[in-house]
């Protein structure tokens, strides 16, 4: 039996791939935990340091994104390069220190400084971990595995919202910071003692893949696949940065309800939704090429109606229920989009490519897009009429929309290219 068939029998899996899975997902736990604890705490830095909305957007994403995107690529090259494991060590310690010291700061460029080196750290962390996942598992289960990873996301937003509301509330947005920033140091140890597995060991790679990175961009269903999703990203992406902030003002509750009530949306919703967006999406693999992509179209198309049905209702309850049904469907494109771009790339260029679409993903979905819909909330005076808001956040959908119609083109790009 060859490597690559031994590889992709599950059963030969080794308990170490599964405690590796487990150790990068929390790390990427508490990389979104610092990422987007920001947002739920958007309304008392508001209110202290008296920031417009337009403010708050750059602070929250376009602050972050600026070196998070710029190296990207650079990292991804690197993760193709270098120990990987030492790279997520060195991006852990330095998101870790910054996110801690944004509870020191006392304006818009020192909170600014603070997010645009959270930035930088966790940069680091995408390429090198998915890379590492791709090595550890075999080709059949990448979306699952990678879901699995990216769950991270759901838990870490849920983590944020509910214990950075109640830390505000109890003591103040300072606090928040403090006590979620600063213990990712503790894990950066058990980062450096991981094994890394043997480059390309689940890939029987072809000689082009290995040698020649201009490929990459000449590929036309991984330029389909990498504005798809950004588009798509700009509708979940709305979900963690906007929503909140609109609860709070139009219901006039408590920071703390609101973190309490999506941070459980989070988790029901958005941990199953990731995972079993996964393993949904190899299931679609496995009748036709271009299924995965297939399935997250389908996804985008799904969350239209239910935007939709959000922005027009008052009652609470509903609003709860579709938050929970949009993470669900907006975080379950994570592990498919990660697999695809992987198989795309081959083992020797998997850093180069995750780090072109994290940059295209981050710069269209946390750059570009949440200061226009910050800077159209300033233009309808949404402080003064909160309701206003609703009329921003139609641009979720729309984005939508979008992603899906581009997401159907790149599965029948990708299986006109096979």
């Amino acid at each position: 039996m060859t490597t690559q068939s031994k590889i992709e029998t599950k059963s030969s899996i080794p308990v170490y791939a599964w405690y590796a899975l487990f150790l990068l997902t929390f790390i990427y736990v508490m990389n979104f935990v610092d990422r987007v604890l920001i947002y739920i705490l958007f309304t008392p830095i508001k209110k202290e340091l008296q920031f417009s909305d337009l403010e708050l957007a750059l602070l929250g994403a376009t602050s972050f994104v600026i070196f998070y995107t710029a190296l990207g690529i650079p990292f991804g090259r690197m993760a193709d390069k270098v120990s990987r494991k030492k790279l997520i060590a060195f991006g852990l310690t330095v998101w870790s220190i910054f996110s801690g010291l944004t509870g020191f700061a006392t304006g818009f460029w020192t909170i600014f400084s603070c997010r645009m080196l959270v930035g930088i750290g966790e940069a680091s962390l995408g390429p090198a971990a998915l890379s590492l996942l791709s090595d550890y598992f075999p080709s059949k289960m990448r979306a699952t595995v990678q879901a699995i990873f990216s769950s991270g996301i759901a838990i870490g937003t849920g983590v944020a919202f509910f214990f950075g509301g109640w830390i505000s509330d109890a003591l103040s947005w300072r606090y928040a910071f403090y006590f979620l920033g600063f213990p990712g140091l503790i894990f950066v140890v058990l980062i450096l003692f991981l094994k890394e597995p043997q480059r390309g060991i689940s890939d029987a790679p072809k000689e082009h893949q290995k040698k020649n990175w201009k490929l990459l961009f000449q590929n036309v269903p991984l330029r389909y696949i990498l504005v798809g999703y950004a588009f798509f990203a700009v509708s979940a992406n709305s979900v963690s940065i906007w929503i909140p902030t609109f609860l709070v003002r139009t219901q006039k509750m408590a920071i703390s309800e609101i973190g309490l009530l999506i941070g459980i949306g989070t988790i029901i919703g958005g941990l199953p939704g990731t995972i079993l967006g996964g393993w949904f999406a190899d299931k679609f693999k496995a009748k036709r090429i271009g299924g995965r992509l297939q399935f997250t179209s389908i996804i985008a198309f799904l969350c239209i109606p239910v935007w939709l049905v959000l922005l027009n209702t008052s009652i609470l309850s509903l609003q709860i229920i579709c938050i929970t049904i949009l993470l669900a469907l907006t975080l379950s494109w994570l592990g498919p989009a990660a697999a695809d771009v992987n198989d795309i790339a081959g083992p020797y260029l998997r850093g180069l490519a995750v780090g072109l679409y994290f940059f295209t993903v981050n710069v269209i979905g946390y750059g570009i897009a949440p200061p226009i819909f910050g800077k159209i909330n300033d233009l309808l005076k949404v402080s003064a009429n909160p309701e206003i808001m609703r009329v921003t956040l139609l641009l979720a959908p729309l984005a939508a929309l979008t992603a899906g119609i581009i997401l159907y083109k790149a599965s029948k790009s990708l299986e006109q290219k096979i």
